[in-house]
């Protein structure tokens, strides 16, 4: 008995291996098992200071499946838990004033002055925006992973304070160091690429009814040859969902300095062309929006390339080069587009 009169907790093992011994007509535990639990009960509750050891002081039905966790086989790899990832992963707390705060610093710390200093971004088309207020959705087309740190640099700073980045959810939610990172550097939200997504879809309306615009590329990856591909309606679903306009955006450049399937960037120009707003026509289909925010980017990239005269006279005419290149053999493309490419590459002079 305790010094306050109630029984030890091997007193009351004692008497729960009787009960049962009357009831099933046998004891519960041999007698090296119960003087292995009761000496365990004696060095305090279950896992205080004992360590390891407490497992091989239990009884032998007790260290056993199904009491136990069943092992897992060594040569069988063990894959993450993804009820809570990808898709399912909840950004909820990287939108709190603490982890805003943290992205704030990091975004005028590090990401403006290294954008600036790796690709030397010209900005034009502010003007386009200038009596627009959040939220938004900034549409843009897609070649690199620099684009998001590229927008992100060159946005307006009154969509700065709260503005996030829809982001495939296979890419860059699949584990949970890449799930946290990305959520609290780019406050990114995950975005099911591969089907239609309810969940997805839900969490991005939900967060432009707060107040937070969104960055999204419909195309829903990076260009593989510096071509456009096929645009999806997500942006434009969401702008009829919500009546929150669709800002076109052109970014020039980071396929030169950051191409899909390189590690290391190399330093270059780039820019950034903003368009007008584009609102949802009374019971538009996305898909016909779709159609007018891809023509609104080409006829951006158009600007870009020959200058804002020629690019509006090739819209008139309905002559505007579509950003998927022209329906010619893939050698070609990649012909005119090299040739492109170097009409950008800095002239080299000779001395003097």
């Amino acid at each position: 008995m305790s010094a306050e009169g109630s029984p030890t907790p091997p007193e009351r093992l004692s008497g729960l291996s009787d009960r049962l011994k009357e009831r099933v007509g046998r004891p519960l535990f041999d007698a090296d098992e119960e003087s292995g639990v009761r000496a365990l009960l004696r060095r305090g509750p279950l896992g205080a200071g004992v360590g390891n050891s407490a497992k091989t002081l239990l009884p032998r039905q007790l260290r056993m499946f199904p009491f136990t966790s069943p092992t897992w086989p060594g040569s069988v790899p063990r894959e993450q838990d993804r009820s809570t990832l990808e898709v399912n992963y909840d950004t909820e707390w990287a939108r709190d004033p603490w982890a805003r705060a943290i992205r704030r610093a990091l975004t005028e710390g590090l990401m403006r002055p290294g954008v600036g200093m790796l690709a030397s971004p010209q900005v034009h088309g502010t003007d386009r925006i200038d009596g627009i207020e959040g939220p938004v959705i900034f549409a843009a087309n897609h070649m690199s992973h620099l684009d998001t740190f590229l927008l992100l640099s060159t946005v307006p700073s009154r969509f700065r304070k709260k503005i996030v980045v829809a982001a495939g959810a296979d890419y860059f939610f699949d584990t949970r160091v890449k799930a946290v990172l990305s959520a609290l550097v780019i406050a990114a939200i995950p975005i099911e690429r591969r089907k239609v997504s309810r969940t997805s879809s839900d969490r991005a309306i939900e967060v432009l009814r707060d107040g937070w615009s969104l960055v999204i590329f419909p195309e829903g990856g990076r260009s593989p040859d510096g071509w456009a591909g096929d645009f999806k309606p997500g942006a434009a679903f969401l702008s009829t969902r919500t009546d929150v306009p669709v800002i076109p955006v052109h970014l020039e450049g980071t396929g030169r300095i950051l191409p899909k399937g390189k590690n290391l960037p190399t330093r270059g120009s780039t820019t950034v062309t903003f368009g007008f707003p584009l609102r949802p026509q009374g019971g538009e289909d996305p898909r016909r929006m779709s159609e007018r925010i891809e023509a609104a980017i080409a006829e951006l990239a158009d600007e870009e390339a020959n200058g804002w005269w020629t690019a509006r006279r090739h819209a008139a005419r309905g002559e505007t080069p579509l950003l998927q290149g022209p329906a010619i053999k893939s050698w070609r493309k990649e012909w005119l587009r090299s040739d492109a490419e170097k009409r950008h590459e800095p002239t080299k002079r000779s001395w003097p």
